[in-house]
């Protein structure tokens, strides 16, 4: 496997919020929401898309 830096910088600040979380699945995922309601500006929403219809 491929060592990626910015795959395994992910990983660790993952499981820093983790380990802040108590490891606890729920609470990860009440904070992750949290913090998308205070940075919905910084969130990216792309639409879905649209498939070409084939050509016969």
């Amino acid at each position: 496997m491929i060592d990626d830096p910015i795959v395994e910088e992910v990983r660790n600040i993952r499981r820093q919020m983790m380990t802040e979380c108590g490891n606890d699945v729920d609470a990860f995922e009440q904070d992750l929401l949290e913090s998308q309601k205070r940075h919905k500006d910084r969130l990216v929403r792309r639409g879905p898309r649209r498939i070409a219809a084939r050509k016969k």
